[in-house]
């Protein structure tokens, strides 16, 4: 028992955000110590399923950490175990929408809860277990109902269920085939497995691991229901279910150790002459952690100590945390006195990247020590040797994939060491239901947990035509391919715009080059990929060999700006002579050449004075990379005067590579979908996703439609709006309610402009899908089918159509925010966002620097526009104010919301943001914004936003405005200041406007499971702003 003043000391020393998510960390202590060595150290994913969440982690004999989080829109810098939350659990809601299966990620939550809780809830996995016989309501106390002492109800499940399998049917009533209850049922479980397996993959593949050669850690008490289904899926050949699953968080916590961790800044290199440095400040830090540990009543014996150093690459922004390796190996060049972390750091690179860098200097940003008190707590209690079979309790019935099979029913606590539980199986506990599935086996361990061995099941064969559940499945698989394509290009690319800022994109598409799918990458990318790729089909039709590898720029061809390069790949089955799929991966490269460094300039007037153009460039011919063709090409700018060729040849390069790379994982991830499939079943599928998708659209146009028509007595629409140079972009919509199709026709929009602010015709189509998919209002596959009610009419030569010369650096990062806020007027969806990406450049011939800043989004008809955030079609993120001022010769001076400039509303716009940097030696700025001339609009009363300004405040006191776009040198001393624009209000202003501070939503986003983790914040940082209608705030920091 502790004493009153040892209890008092730990009060004092609790720290709140150090107990935010101590379950799910406590779950991840839990199954670490109980589970690891059981299996003989074999890396374990963690997979935490409860009533409301669904928690996924990693352990392979140390705990894995992060450094910055985000936990309902607050961000927290403070270490914390890597749990990630990636859906909403047994509350996870069921849809049925434009002909798929939806599982979340809406959750039904606590309360009212599923269906079967009785309390007017909504149907939910939980309701599908139960359906499926995989719940046994005989076996749950009598705590539901609105009295909570009532059981399960089965019944009030089984309407629902009813309801729902009717809007199946009815919607496939040209299939011959009718789905029953208990097949709608089990198609929302695989579609909820396969839904969870995603982030799975994500976090296993991000850190170079493969996922099938982990153990699955399953807890939480849903966890069990779902455990062997997700390893099969996953690959993996085991599962552990602690005896303790239903509250293994609390038991990890009971277990775990008592942590005290201090750290300090360095920004020293990792050389010999500072290790003395090094170690001096470890051993201090050591010191603090054992005197704060003993304070709590640990005697030396039972604290060890960590030492870690936060190391990175000089000129990156990636910094691994690590600990040493003390092999005893190492030179003294590589080893301070607490071990050699150069070579930790160099392993753990390789591993995450795929490469190290030669002959560049490492950074230690941090020194940490990590003091860790020990529990005295045992965990290998054993229980009794079985002495017979194992008791059953009785025999139920449960639906599998084979249909209803007669399924044995064990409890735990009758079970001893060494009883083996053949499936179909149910194990029951007080906390939890274990279902181990036909062809897998349970065995008991010493310690009365569950092991199952997960069996190969029988293939189910799949056929061409359409099957609702199948559609949802594969809509998961193509996103997942994307997905991992993505990461590949992440791990394996070189410079900071890739490998930190995430500025890449990476898709499927058809033999037709029809977009399949795309990650939720660049907005700016969605639909011009496509236009790329069917750009160099045209061209090159059946001319394409197996290794061919394409590359391509140019705005003709489906460019977006030069920088963005696109890499194409053919993807061959064998037996099959022409592509039967295409990837291609599309990165933004720091410079390519051109007048100005960054490949950016704010006043080019033809496309060749932007860098090194590729219209068709075969970039790998038949496997062999033509690097001396296309260090020429890159070089090729340079010879026109006034011009450079790429200043980062080496990136470039080695990014492309990357890019190739992530292309080959698509090709082989392409290759298994066939393999297990069939190719006329994976072509079909594709064929049926981007139907779903043009169902999606089409009902939209439809319900748009109807609304206008039913207002103004025509279903059309119309909206205008202007550059800051006076150029016109004008759109009319006409809507064909009865076939739910809609002519976006850009008649009235000006001519082509002297200047970059020209639009390739890619960014209108990508501008008009990105709008679609967010008006729809849930989650859809992106693809082709979004355009294909669509027809775009774009008058040839105005500045959405410009000619092929025509510089267009301008359009990409600006005209396209402009085409959105009058895509999305035309609709009324939302008010004017800022209508501008804010790209800063500066920079001399030794040094180059170029960002966006964030501004405010407009409001909508039932929530308030985010403040500080970027909008639509850029969400990259801004570099923290260290790494700028470490790097660059400026200070951060200012860097915060500017109050106020949000349009008035019943829904207020949000806040841009003052940013302003004072320069420390003489360099040339470059500004490229837009909204300096004409405000940010509201809509249906709603007051415009403050317009943006450029202000350049020279040492002396003189203030100059800049203009929306402007070229200047400036001195040592100089600040230059950034207002960005504010957002549209959105309803007549009032005296009860709801206060902004009110974080209001859209209901289609309301009631959502909370995100988090590491794959939560890879994610997010790619599509943290990718749609108007937000479900989380999200401010550039």
């Amino acid at each position: 028992m502790l004493t009153s003043h040892l209890a008092s000391g730990l009060m004092l020393r609790f720290i709140g955000s150090r107990a935010i998510l101590s379950g799910p960390a406590g779950g991840v202590v839990g199954y670490a110590m109980t589970s690891y060595k059981n299996f003989g150290c074999q890396p374990i994913i963690g997979f935490d399923m409860g009533g409301t969440s669904t928690d996924v982690s990693r352990y392979a004999g140390e705990y894995e950490h992060v450094f910055e989080s985000t936990t309902a829109g607050v961000t927290i810098q403070a270490p914390q175990l890597d749990v990630n939350t990636v859906a909403a659990g047994g509350g996870s809601r069921l849809f049925f929408r434009s002909g798929m299966f939806v599982v979340g990620p809406e959750s039904a939550g606590a309360h009212p809860g599923p269906v079967c809780y009785k309390k007017g809830g909504l149907l939910a996995v939980t309701d599908a277990n139960l359906a499926l016989g995989r719940l046994l309501p005989h076996y749950f106390p009598k705590i539901f109902g609105p009295e909570e002492n009532e059981p399960l109800d089965k019944e009030s499940t089984m309407k629902a269920f009813k309801k729902i399998t009717n809007e199946v049917n009815i919607y496939n009533s040209d299939i011959s085939k009718h789905l029953s209850i208990e097949e709608v049922a089990m198609g929302f479980i695989r579609v909820a497995n396969e839904a969870m397996c995603r982030p799975i993959r994500a976090l296993t593949q991000a850190k170079g691991y493969d996922t099938s050669h982990h153990v699955l850690a399953v807890f939480g008490g849903a966890g069990g229901q779902h455990a062997c289904a997700v390893a099969r899926a996953l690959g993996m050949q085991s599962v552990m279910i602690h005896k303790y699953a239903g509250i293994l968080s609390a038991y990890g916590m009971a277990l775990a150790d008592v942590v005290h961790e201090a750290q300090e800044p360095c920004s020293k290199t990792y050389e010999p002459e500072n290790f003395l440095y090094l170690n001096s400040h470890l051993e201090a830090l050591e010191k603090t952690c054992v005197d704060s540990l003993q304070q709590q009543g640990f005697s030396s014996a039972n604290i060890v100590c960590e030492a870690y150093l936060n190391m990175r690459y000089q000129g990156t922004d990636c910094a691994l945390m690590c600990s040493s390796v003390k092999d005893g190996a190492s030179s003294k060049s590589n080893a301070c006195s607490y071990g050699d972390f150069k070579k930790a750091f160099l392993e753990r690179y390789k591993r995450e990247f795929g490469f190290v860098i030669d002959d560049r200097q490492i950074f230690v940003d941090d020194i940490r020590v990590r003091g860790i008190g020990k529990s005295a707590i045992k965990t290998d209690e054993n229980i009794a040797q079985a002495k017979g079979e194992p008791k059953i309790e009785a025999v139920t019935s449960v639906y599998f994939e084979e249909g209803w099979l007669d399924t044995k029913v064990y409890m735990l606590s009758s079970l001893a060491c060494g009883h083996i539980i053949t499936g179909p199986a149910i194990i029951m506990d007080k906390l939890s239901t274990i279902l181990i599935e036909p062809d897998c086996i349970g065995h008991i361990t010493p310690q009365g947990d569950v092991q199952i061995k997960i069996g190969s099941s029988k293939k189910k064969i799949i056929g061409a035509d359409l099957d609702a559940i199948q559609l949802s499945i594969f809509s998961h698989r193509f996103m997942s391919l994307a997905e991992q394509m993505g990461r590949i290009l992440q791990r394996t690319s070189i410079s900071t715009n890739i490998k930190e800022r995430l500025d890449f994109s990476c898709a499927l598409f058809g033999p037709d080059g029809g977009l399949v799918s795309n990650a939720p990458h660049i907005p700016v990318h969605l639909g011009a990929m496509q236009e790329t790729v069917q750009y160099q089909l045209e061209v090159l039709g059946d001319s394409l060999k197996d290794g061919d590898v394409l590359l391509s720029n140019h705005p003709s061809a489906g460019g977006s700006h030069l920088p963005d390069l696109t890499v194409i790949t053919p993807v061959f089955y064998k037996g099959v002579h022409c592509p039967v799929f295409y990837v291609a991966s599309r990165g933004h490269h720091a410079d390519i050449g051109g007048i100005t460094p960054g490949s950016m300039p704010p006043h080019s007037t033809s496309i060749q004075e932007e860098g090194a153009v590729f219209l068709t460039f075969k970039l790998v011919d038949q496997g062999v990379f033509r690097e001396n063709e296309l260090i020429d090409a890159l070089m090729a700018p340079g010879k026109i005067p006034g011009s450079s060729g790429t200043r980062n040849l080496q990136d470039n390069l080695s990014d492309l590579r990357a890019q190739v790379a992530a292309n080959h994982r698509g090709i082989q991830l392409v290759n298994e979908l066939i393999d297990y499939y069939s190719l006329d079943v994976v072509q079909a599928y594709m064929s049926h996703i981007q139907s779903s998708a043009e169902l999606a659209v089409k009902d939209l146009l439809k319900e748009v439609g109807s609304q206008v028509f039913r207002k103004r007595g025509a279903a059309s629409l119309h909206a205008i709006d202007y550059l800051d140079d006076g150029s016109t972009i004008e759109l009319t919509v006409n809507i064909d309610i009865e076939k739910g199709t809609a002519v976006f026709d850009f008649d009235g929009t000006g001519p082509e402009v002297w200047g970059n602010c020209n639009a390739p015709k890619a960014i209108t189509v990508s501008a008009v899908i990105y709008c679609l998919r967010s008006m729809v209002g849930h989650d859809i596959p992106l693809n082709q089918g979004c355009l294909k009610p669509v027809t775009i009419k774009i008058p040839p030569g105005c500045l959405l159509d410009p000619s092929p010369d025509a510089a267009v650096v301008g359009g990409n990062v600006q005209t396209s925010q402009r085409i959105v806020d009058v895509i999305l007027h035309a609709f009324g969806a939302c008010a004017a966002s800022q209508g501008c990406m804010n790209n800063i450049t500066f920079g001399d011939e030794s040094v180059g620097y170029y960002e966006t800043v964030a501004g405010g989004a407009g409001a909508g008809p039932a929530w308030h526009g985010r403040s500080g955030i970027h909008v639509h079609m850029t969400n990259t993120r801004i570099t923290d104010p260290e790494l700028l001022e470490s790097r660059y010769p400026v200070i951060l001076n200012k860097f915060t919301l500017n109050q106020g400039t949000g349009g008035r509303g019943k829904f207020r716009g949000g806040d841009g943001v003052t940013r302003e940097l004072v320069f420390r030696r003489p360099l040339t700025l470059s500004i490229l914004t837009e909204r300096r001339v004409f405000a940010p609009y509201g809509l249906e009363g709603g007051g415009d936003g403050q317009r943006g300004n450029n202000l350049l405040i020279r040492k002396c006191g003189r203030v100059i405005r800049l203009g929306s776009k402007a070229s200047v040198k400036v001195e040592k001393g100089d600040m230059f200041r950034l207002l960005t624009p504010g957002g549209g209000g959105y309803g007549t202003p009032s005296d009860s406007d709801i206060p902004s501070n009110e974080c209001l939503e859209p209901p289609s986003k309301r009631q959502r499971q909370i995100e988090k983790g590491s794959v939560y914040e890879y994610k997010r940082t790619q599509e943290s702003v990718t749609f108007p209608f937000p479900s989380s705030p999200e401010a550039e920091s």
